[in-house]
């Protein structure tokens, strides 16, 4: 047996001795020596589903697909009914020439025996994969408190902060093996003290700031600390709605790819903060203020990684991470009602709005909508932006983004939101 220094239970005990299987033992030895580098003092049970982040079929993951394979062949599968990150490809909805759909028959050439893995282990369902699995929509919506096993960045902190779950943010396949045994190591942000905050970080602009934008400040400025933020809530309100949540995933998401920000607090509006309000603040806090100067800082430190730096957009990409119901609505409304303004019918610009599957069925029930987009060109899909950039081919292209996370992992412009409806329609 692995040496190892948390107190595991006798149950715990007999599965790393072996007890129940050799391919379990591996699975659990796996997530002690994860929790053991973490100074995890124990094992605690998992309250919900695990989000896998590994979505993609590369064959380069050639030890995955083995171990999936072992977990198969084991009988192994997650206690609870799992969703996972987007799909790569969509050749219906994002067209590719017959170079590009070469190029990434070989990026993701294994994408369809793993999907088929996926469901063995325990896959929720054909429609689970999406980075926003907290949707209503898609169903993988924790409660306040509960304990998960996440990976995805902007899942984790969404589920982190707006709904006050707990999750660190796991590497690439341990959640995995988390919801097989159902638990995970109890350090960093499952902890009180993990979930302190080192940063004020004072809000004090003249508007309420882009999302983005201010995700992308706090995620550059704390990195992985935790921050407590300020002044936000006089432009949000003081509860959480519909549109809230909208601006906080969207913030969140920035913060987490600008930096490696896994929680924040906003005062007045997230549930932890509401409970305690600066007593989550650490004794030896920073601050750090953004007024609108700062955000114009931010703005304009962002590189351009075309070519040609004046190059006309190509291609538009809406959702990253996906797109709410009440953000694709609203999105349609806009292309709609601008292109009919100007008198026209069809967008200037190859535009993608990504959404999850089963948000983009539920839109589509409003059929008069649905066909409204539709007929101006624009498409829906439910892949991963970042994976379809990821084509050294595609990453040629002149792509526009309102997504900093898009931006920060790719070669896309990060253009705002007005910027971006002006190109849709004028190109």
């Amino acid at each position: 047996m692995i040496p190892f220094k948390m107190e595991l239970t006798p149950e715990e005990k007999a599965i790393l001795e072996g007890k129940q299987g050799e391919t379990l033992q591996k699975v659990m030895a796996s997530v002690v020596l994860y929790g053991d580098v973490f100074g995890a003092k124990r094992l605690v049970p998992l309250d919900g589903p695990v989000h896998l982040v590994t979505s993609f079929g590369i064959p380069l993951l050639k030890p995955v697909f083995e171990m999936m394979e072992e977990l198969i062949t084991s009988g192994l599968k997650t206690e609870k009914p799992f969703t996972v990150d987007p799909r790569p490809l969509d050749y219906n909805n994002v067209r590719c020439n017959p170079l590009e759909k070469l190029v990434f028959g070989i990026m993701y050439g294994k994408q369809k025996e793993y999907e088929e893995q996926l469901h063995q282990v325990g896959l929720k369902d054909a429609n689970a994969f999406s980075c926003t699995c907290y949707l209503p929509e898609v169903g993988n919506l924790p409660a306040k408190g509960d304990i998960l096993a996440w990976a995805e960045s902007s899942a984790v902190v969404y589920a982190n902060s707006v709904l006050g779950a707990r999750s660190n943010r796991n590497s690439g396949i341990i959640e995995l093996f988390c919801g097989l045994i159902g638990k995970a190591p109890e350090f960093g942000l499952l902890t009180d003290e993990g979930r302190k905050a080192k940063w004020l970080v004072e809000v004090k602009t003249s508007r309420v700031p882009n999302a983005q934008v201010l995700g992308s400040a706090i995620g550059m400025k704390v990195v992985e600390d935790v921050p407590y933020i300020t002044g936000l809530d006089q432009f949000l309100g003081g509860e959480i709605t519909t549109a809230t949540r909208d601006y906080l995933k969207d913030m969140g998401a920035a913060s987490a790819s600008n930096g490696a920000v896994g929680l924040y607090h906003v005062e007045n509006l997230t549930p932890e903060a509401v409970e305690q309000g600066r007593d989550l603040l650490t004794e030896n806090y920073q601050t750090y203020t953004i007024d609108d100067a700062e955000i114009e800082r931010v703005i304009r430190s962002y590189p351009v990684m075309w070519r040609k730096a004046e190059a006309k957009p190509r291609l538009c990409f809406i959702g990253c991470p996906h797109l709410s119901l009440q953000q694709l609505e609203s999105w349609s409304d806009a292309i709609v009602g601008a292109l009919s303004k100007r008198g026209r019918t069809k967008v200037a610009i190859p535009t993608i709005l990504c959404a999850a599957p089963d948000v983009i069925e539920a839109f589509a029930k409003d059929r008069a909508r649905y066909e409204q987009l539709q007929a101006t060109g624009a498409r829906l899909t439910s892949i991963c932006a970042l994976m379809y950039m990821n084509n050294p081919l595609c990453a040629k292209k002149p792509v526009i983004t309102n997504s900093n996370k898009l931006r920060t992992y790719t070669t896309a412009k990060f253009m705002l939101d007005d910027e971006i409806l002006e190109q849709i329609v004028n190109g």
